[in-house]
């Protein structure tokens, strides 16, 4: 007999496009306003399941965010 998976888990609903390639554009690191939609209140980038980004994108917008935190444009740590 094989066991039951709790119901109880919290599901968010993906893209189902990757909103990259709908608007036909590129992460960039001076867009970090923009940026700050992949990251978490505790600064961690987001997964491309989570986002709903290609592959592709997913790199550039990883790169993205870690040149932002680099110049200081985004936290490496969330702020107290």
């Amino acid at each position: 007999m094989k066991a039951k998976k709790p119901q109880n888990i919290r599901r968010f609903k993906t893209p189902e496009n990757c909103p990259f390639c709908v608007a036909d554009k590129i992460p960039d690191y001076k867009d970090y306003k923009y940026l700050e939609k992949y990251i978490s209140d505790r600064s961690k980038i987001y997964g491309s399941v989570r986002t709903g980004t290609c592959a592709k994108h997913q790199r550039m917008l990883t790169k993205a965010i870690k040149r932002a935190r680099h110049l200081g444009l985004l936290p490496f740590k969330p702020s107290m």
